[in-house]
């Protein structure tokens, strides 16, 4: 599990290195690129598993079950609105690899560890909460920051499109109903999923202990 983690992460931390990169070299705007919030998750994400990864292989805590839980809820975001929302959407200096790996692979991977290695302790809802804090900070700062650059990361976030800032709460307000409910099912999920190795584990050390 650890050294999977190792791989994935580097794996993202590359993907995003070259497209910055490629961004940079085509004299586009890195604030711009760094202001999506598939960029700032993915980033986030690869903290987390290089950290967990690393501190996995040396026998000691990995990160944090409320840090990772945030991280999985914005990588699982991140994942359903590409699909629903935004495959259709190319930007002119994509590279789809790149793509691939931020939008469709990563979000799997979070989700995969999640389960596969549920937190070591149970995760209040109220924790959950806490998650909303950094996507409630970024659509303050995309809306703030739009009219200023005029410029908008994502088109439903955008009030010159059809509907204006009518359609904008509109899909904020869905969207913040998409982020409490995969929220909840994480918690639930993960804590049910410890329970599940919690009550196993008696199970398994008398099975060795038998002669």
């Amino acid at each position: 599990m650890n050294v999977l983690r190792l791989v994935f992460g580097l794996l993202a931390a590359v993907a995003l290195g070259i497209q910055g990169y490629h961004v940079s070299t085509q004299g586009a705007s890195m604030s711009n690129f760094f202001s999506y919030f598939t960029i700032l998750s993915n980033m986030a994400g690869v903290v987390v598993l290089l950290t967990g990864g690393v501190l996995g292989l040396l026998g000691r805590p990995g990160v944090p079950d409320g840090v990772r839980g945030a991280v999985v809820l914005y990588m699982t975001i991140t994942g359903l609105v590409y699909a629903v929302l935004l495959s259709g959407y190319h930007l002119p200096l994509e590279i789809i690899w790149v793509n691939t790996v931020v939008h469709k692979i990563m979000p799997l991977v979070y989700l995969v560890d999640w389960l596969a290695a549920p937190p070591r302790r149970r995760i209040a809802y109220r924790t959950a909460l806490t998650w909303l804090a950094f996507p409630f900070l970024y659509l303050a700062y995309s809306l703030i920051r739009g009219p200023i650059v005029h410029w908008y990361a994502y088109p439903f976030l955008d009030p010159a499109r059809s509907g204006g800032y009518g359609r904008i709460a509109g899909a904020c307000t869905l969207m913040t109903v998409a982020f409490v409910l995969v929220a909840a099912a994480l918690v639930r999920a993960g804590n049910a999923l410890r329970r599940r190795q919690e009550r196993a584990a008696p199970a398994a050390r008398a099975e060795v202990s038998q002669p």
